[in-house]
């Protein structure tokens, strides 16, 4: 299968790009191809001007059952036993996870069925989840003696130490309800509201200065990392920034005439 089999693409009028796992047989694993697929297309994204939004969905009954194990396993057939292979495939996955993170663009996760492993770390690693119903979560890789080390990464930056700590050490399916409850996802909607939510949610930032939505995500992240005094100092050089472009002083000015903002996404 090709990369555009595997992963399609789809970008509406109003700069909604759904992007849609669809190696069905696979259980949409991450597989080098898959890999190789997310990370060119979210790079592609994040560089056109006329994508404004992504929503990331899957085919099939899993959203992603992390990474593809058989192919996994046949690295072991090399003469380091598979080390520089998985070392490679390691990179390669933790690259897509921290492209979608840099990628100036708002990324929204649509899960349906199983998310589990790099999966759930997968999920994780996008700004926003809205899951079905009838989703599930998990990092099951003490089940097969394997933690789940990478996926950590992910889960620990979005739910508590005890909570991601009962995942980890567990592996058990975490239903979409309780994702909700430990903030794993930001909301629950029925399989047949799911795509439908969504997109209003999409729309909705969609709407909004791509330049904005850029500045906000970029400082999202980097002010975390940061102690708080650091923080606040790095917060406000970006808010002057942000004061002094074109979309700010429009915004501004249109809130306080009263009027709809004309945006220039800079």
């Amino acid at each position: 299968m090709t990369s555009s089999d595997i992963l399609l693409s789809d970008l509406s009028e109003e700069g909604i790009l759904r992007l849609t796992l669809n190696d069905v047989k696979r259980r949409n694993a991450l597989s080098e191809a898959m890999l190789g697929a997310l990370g060119a297309a979210f790079d592609a994204a994040g560089k056109d001007p006329a994508v404004r939004v992504i929503v990331l969905a899957a085919n099939g009954p899993a959203f992603c059952a992390g990474h593809d194990l058989k192919e996994m396993t046949a690295g072991r057939a090399n003469a380091d036993g598979g080390k520089a292979y998985f070392a490679s495939v390691m990179s390669m996955c933790s690259g897509v996870m921290q492209g979608i993170v840099n990628c100036p663009k708002p990324v929204i996760a649509e899960v349906t069925g199983i998310a589990t492993a790099a999966g759930c770390q997968l999920v994780a690693s996008c700004d926003l989840a809205i899951a079905a119903e009838t989703a599930q979560f998990s990092t099951p890789g003490v089940h097969i003696g394997l933690f789940c080390s990478t996926p950590m990464v992910a889960l620990s930056r979005n739910v508590s130490n005890k909570h991601a700590m009962e995942m980890l050490l567990t592996g058990d399916m975490t239903s979409a309800t309780r994702a909700a409850e430990i903030g794993l996802v930001n909301r629950v909607a029925s399989e047949a509201t799911l795509q439908d939510a969504t997109t209003e949610m999409a729309r909705k930032i969609a709407s909004k200065s791509s330049m904005t939505l850029a500045t906000g995500k970029r400082a999202f992240y980097a002010q975390r990392e940061m102690t708080l005094t650091e923080a606040y100092d790095y917060a406000s050089g970006v808010m002057v920034d942000n004061m002094l472009a074109h979309d700010a002083e429009e915004g501004i000015g249109a809130f306080i005439e009263k009027r709809a903002a004309k945006w220039k996404d800079v």
